[in-house]
């Protein structure tokens, strides 16, 4: 009798929840590496891309062909040039302009880095704090040397000095970079948390969330009163970096996958961010590092946030028209994507 209860309480549950499911067989053969091993193989390589990236950009960073003005004529700047020191070879592409007007000019329309004013036996080395300390170091150092040379005494003067709010000069990368890592992010997260959602669909979130983010991260550069910039271009610069980044971030996942999303990543994360000039101008890059940064978003919008902040709109139109042509491209590469893929599902 007390085995009967049990037995029939079994039977019970077995025809309330239904034929018992099998449990998976255990993975043999050459089957499982594929799983185990990929995403080991996915992940090394784009640490060790990101490593050797940055290490090739910045273990000796080196300016090359950093243009700079002498104020006088074409023989007197050649003089200037001829005593900058030994070590820098390459580092300065000096030119000359006529007055101490034309130099200060240059330097605040970002023309210039620097501009060499002799004036007897004094001299003034025209800067922009807005470029950064690590800048403005090498450059005093190298015309400290001119200087020297010619027996005069250098004043740097800060023709563009940066915000008081920003010591480091990392506030223009910050404001860029923060909605290119939400880009990446809303890239993949479209696919994953609406998978039913239409392509049209994804595209009006797109916009909405360059929208939503291009107002926050002004805002919230607004309340730090760290960059002297208008609120609604930084806004609509900072939105277009985020729409290029997610409309082709999108683009990559739903055209490979998940392997989309780490060629994203190293695009965007790793390519993107070493070349952004965020902390030193691209003329500091290796040769085959620095056309990026003239191409990719990050580095097309530092230069149009720090030009509308600082250099009179240096870089804006440009980077609006750049920025703009990802969205654009991408945006629509996926529309033909999912039409093609549409039309050839029968019935």
């Amino acid at each position: 009798m007390s085995d009967t209860f049990p037995a029939a309480r079994r039977r019970r549950v077995a025809r309330r929840n239904g034929p018992a499911v099998p449990a998976p067989p255990a993975p043999h053969g050459p089957g499982w590496m594929r799983p185990v091993l990929l995403p080991v193989g996915v992940a090394v390589a784009i640490g060790a891309i990101f490593i050797g990236v940055y290490l090739s950009a910045f273990h000796a960073p080196a300016a090359r062909d950093l243009p700079v003005a002498v104020v006088g004529t074409s023989a007197e700047a050649a003089t200037a040039a001829g005593r900058l020191p030994d070590h820098l070879p390459d580092t300065f592409d000096v030119r000359a302009l006529p007055d101490r007007g034309a130099a200060r000019a240059a330097v605040e329309h970002g023309e210039v880095f620097a501009a060499y004013v002799p004036d007897g036996a004094q001299a003034e080395l025209l800067l922009a704090g807005a470029h950064g300390p690590s800048v403005n170091a090498l450059l005093t150092d190298a015309f400290g040397a001119v200087a020297d040379a010619g027996g005069e005494r250098l004043t740097p003067v800060d023709a563009v000095p940066a915000s008081d709010q920003d010591t480091r000069g990392l506030v223009v990368f910050y404001t860029t970079f923060g909605l290119v890592l939400a880009g990446y992010l809303f890239g993949i997260m479209t696919f994953q948390l609406g998978p039913g959602l239409t392509v049209r669909g994804r595209l009006g979130s797109l916009v909405a969330f360059g929208g939503v983010g291009g107002l926050a991260v002004a805002s919230l550069v607004s309340a730090f009163g760290a960059l002297p910039a208008p609120f609604l271009g930084v806004a609509g610069l900072v939105m277009l970096v985020a729409t290029a980044v997610g409309a082709s971030t999108m683009l990559l996942v739903r055209s490979l996958g998940v392997l989309g999303s780490s060629v994203a990543a190293v695009l965007f994360m790793t390519l993107g961010n070493a070349t952004s000039g965020g902390s030193l101008p691209a003329a500091f890059l290796p040769g085959w590092l620095e056309p990026l940064s003239g191409v990719l978003p990050v580095g097309v919008g530092v230069r149009a946030v720090n030009g509308l902040a600082y250099f009179h709109g240096d870089g804006v139109a440009s980077g609006v028209t750049v920025l703009a042509a990802w969205t654009a491209v991408t945006a629509g590469g996926l529309l033909l994507l999912e039409r093609s893929r549409r039309n050839r599902v029968p019935g």
